[in-house]
């Protein structure tokens, strides 16, 4: 059975570690299968947003886009001789220089010439030809660069005299003028950093302030400095600002340089700039060019919204641009030059057919696990099943041999003396007499072993009436220790009986009460040859009446004192001291106490004895 099983097992886990292998190959080919469709949709999903990109670019190159567009990144739009940059805010200051108009400094020469003579030795009249100089020039003037830059120098004279308030309209006059410059930055800046000079307002520097970070002009980067300096100065609360805020502008004005400036050019590529990748992308038309910059991951996740993979996408030096690239036999590759995109693609390990494949596995070891157990418990359950057996067999053949025994020993002194007084040869009334009587002994012993095992079979089958009645325990003890009396008389034994004090009434059917007693007394004798006398007891114990025999004998072993009220069981001590008996007597006695309500305890110690203890409801309780 053991070898059955085994085999069994050992069969269930090859075909199991054969299936789940079988099934690790066709996953991994439908896998495989999977990433390269994947990695088809995904690079035409690319190739479809980088055209919409393209076409959005060429748009917004001859429109502004909305405001916050693009959402990552940023957009120039170069186009007569300006670069705006969007969104707005995004990048401070500019590639380039703005190309909006100013005047040339030789317009103001004379102007200056005077200017910088009074400006060593300023007197008021001086001053004043000088601020009529600028006013002619403002007035004369055609253009609106030449009158920014004649009202820029008018304000400067006015503030030298110390007249702030004309000064005042001046610059305010100025900052009406947008579109143009004045001392290389744009007209309207100068003016509004003047008048936040003169008034000494807060707010007016908060403004500025912000508009300086809206990017409201085209500044290069030491003008956004120097004027965002200028601006904490004035607000007397200084806000630095962070690497990210500058960042972009840093981008833009690398890649600004990178880019061919010829008309209808157009393009994308891969660029690492500031340490940091990042996806370019112009067109361009006669007089204009537009410039996208963006993270490469900015463009590639709406491509890869329903893809439940895996993705990362790499230069051509082998340096990850996006995504995470996994490792791994399982993976679809896709390089640029197949696809047209500028970066290779990777795409691996989905992570749904690899939670489903492991599910199947995780199934089926289950399911063996499940079975293995199923064919171990049933060779254990057979196992159990096959050593009960021979236990039971066993131990029906040790009470059929026992049984025999006792059967055997009466019938051969019946037979002995029958056939010795049928041929007559006893001499005397008195020797027969003893005859006689050593044959009713005999035969009532031979009459009570039959009876015990056909009442014994009537209890097994439910088949033994009980009739209960009211009785004293006291009467039953001595009823019984009175029948052993010229039994244990012969031997030179005595039974000892220990009285209650008080009377202990029990229902009970005095008939099969009495065996169950009988059998008791019956072991404690024949279990303690060595002590001549036999303790029987009764009393109350709560609302129980308990009934002892304790005897001095060999003793149970407490492994066997549950299983000798088993029937046909024998304990050790029968079998080492050679003590016949059917191995009935204990299961009898379980049968009839359980039958009146109570149990059957016992107590017992190797070579110390045991004491046996029928405890039954007291009083007028009915079973």
């Amino acid at each position: 059975l053991f070898a059955f099983t085994v085999a069994c097992i050992s069969a269930l886990a090859w075909l199991g570690w054969k299936w789940v292998d079988q099934e690790r190959f066709v996953d991994a080919q439908r896998a495989q299968e999977e990433l390269e469709q994947s990695a088809d949709r995904v690079a035409a999903a690319m190739r479809g947003a980088l055209a919409e990109t393209g076409d959005r670019l060429s748009t917004w190159m001859m429109a502004p886009p909305p405001e916050g567009k693009p959402d990552e990144g940023v957009l120039l739009i170069a186009g007569g001789g300006s670069i705006v940059g969007w969104p707005r805010g995004r990048m401070l200051y500019a590639p380039q220089p703005s190309s909006d108009p100013e005047a040339p400094a030789a317009a103001f020469s004379d102007g200056e010439s005077l200017e910088f003579q009074t400006s060593r030795n300023p007197i008021a009249p001086a001053l004043e030809q000088v601020a009529d100089w600028y006013r002619h020039s403002f007035t004369a003037a055609a253009d609106a660069a030449t009158r920014a830059g004649a009202l820029m120098r008018l304000a400067r004279v006015l503030r030298k005299m110390g007249r702030n308030s004309e000064a005042t309209a001046v610059y305010t006059r100025l900052a009406g003028m947008p579109n143009t410059r004045a001392a290389g930055a744009p007209a309207e800046l100068v003016a509004r950093h003047a008048l936040c000079e003169l008034s000494g307002s807060r707010e007016a520097a908060e403004a500025l302030r912000a508009d300086l970070l809206r990017a409201r002009w085209q500044l290069t980067r030491g003008q956004f400095e120097f004027y965002y300096g200028e601006v904490d100065r004035l607000c007397g609360r200084p806000r630095a600002l962070s690497p990210g805020e500058l960042a972009w502008a840093e981008i833009a004005a690398q890649a600004w340089q990178a880019m061919p400036k010829e008309a209808g050019a157009r393009g994308q590529r891969v660029a690492w700039i500031a340490g940091r990748p990042l996806f370019l992308m112009w067109r361009g038309a006669p007089g204009k060019l537009a410039l996208l910059i963006a993270t490469p991951q900015s463009i590639m996740k709406p491509a890869l919204a329903g893809v439940d993979a895996a993705s990362a996408a790499v230069d051509s030096d082998g340096r990850l641009l996006a995504g995470k690239r996994i490792g791994g036999a399982h993976a679809a590759v896709r390089t640029s030059a197949e696809t047209q995109l500028p970066w290779t693609l990777y795409i691996g390990g989905s992570r749904s057919s690899e939670s489903s494949a492991a599910a199947r596995q995780l199934l089926f070891t289950g399911a063996a696990i499940v079975m293995a157990l199923f064919i171990v418990g049933g060779g254990v359950f057979i196992a159990r099943a096959v050593r009960r057996d021979l236990e039971v067999s066993r131990i029906q053949s040790e009470f059929v041999s026992a049984v025999s025994h006792e059967f055997r020993s009466p019938l051969t002194s019946i037979r002995q003396l029958s056939e010795i007084l049928a041929l007559g040869r006893v001499q005397g009334a008195e020797r027969r007499q003893v005859y006689y009587e050593t044959l009713v002994r005999e035969t009532t012993r031979l009459q009570r072993l039959v009876e015990g095992l056909l009442n014994f079979g009537r209890m097994e089958a439910g088949a033994r009436q009980y009739r209960f009645e009211e009785m004293d325990a006291a009467s039953l003890v001595e009823r019984v220790a009175a029948e052993f009396q010229p039994q244990v008389a012969d031997a030179g034994r005595t039974i000892e009986l220990e009285s209650a004090a008080e009377r202990c009434r029990i229902d009970a059917d005095p008939d099969a009460l009495a065996v169950a007693l009988r059998n008791l007394v019956d072991n404690a004798l024949k279990y303690s040859s060595a002590c001549p006398t036999v303790w029987v007891g009764w009393k109350m114990a709560g609302e129980q009446v308990a009934i002892h025999v304790r005897d001095r004998g060999a003793g149970i072993a407490e492994k066997e004192q549950r299983a000798i009220f088993g029937k046909f069981v024998r304990g050790s001590a029968a079998a080492s001291a050679n003590v016949k008996g059917s191995g009935l007597g204990l299961a009898m006695v379980r049968h009839i106490v359980a039958a009146h309500g109570g149990e059957i305890q016992v107590a017992s110690r190797l070579g110390e004895g045991s004491t046996f203890t029928i405890l039954l409801p007291a009083g007028e309780a009915k079973v």
